[in-house]
């Protein structure tokens, strides 16, 4: 099986391909039990104008229509930026067992820093394991980078 590192260092990969179109370079990935990749996105917000563009909703979606299901329990969901309260919805309502993330968002995340949806007892799914700050200097100096420029 793949480790969280070696599928983390993926998503970096990924994620800087958003720079290209503008977009937070921010990437995703839908990992099946066996560490199988069976989706990949980034941010697509500003390349599609589209607010729901992130790459965990995008990832989500790929995810559901290769495998043809919304129910993607037993997968894990591999992401550089601590996801925010509408994607941790989409993580919730997909059924993800496990998330792994880079940097925290210390503004919006909702994943453990500023809420915590994503292991809200009072929803009706919810994530089992949630491991956070997997190659965060790497993610977060992404991110700052980008930013930076702004």
């Amino acid at each position: 099986m793949v480790d969280d590192t070696e599928l983390m260092r993926k998503a970096l990969e990924l994620a800087s391909q958003a720079l290209s179109t503008g977009d937070v370079p921010v990437a995703a990935l839908v990992v099946d039990p066996a560490g199988v990749v069976v989706a990949s996105a980034t941010n697509t917000k500003e390349r599609d104008h589209d607010p729901t563009g992130h790459a965990e909703v995008v990832a989500l979606r790929l995810a559901g229509h290769a495998l043809d299901t919304t129910n993607l329990s037993d997968h894990t969901l591999v992401v550089t930026l601590e996801p925010c309260v509408m994607c941790a919805g989409a993580i919730t309502q997909a059924r993800i067992s496990r998330l792994v993330f880079g940097a925290w968002d210390d503004k919006a995340g909702a994943a453990g820093s500023k809420h915590d949806l994503v292991r809200d007892r009072s929803l009706p799914h919810r994530v089992e394991e949630v491991r956070g700050g997997v190659l965060e200097s790497e993610c977060g100096a992404l991110l700052t980078d980008f930013f930076s420029t702004k």
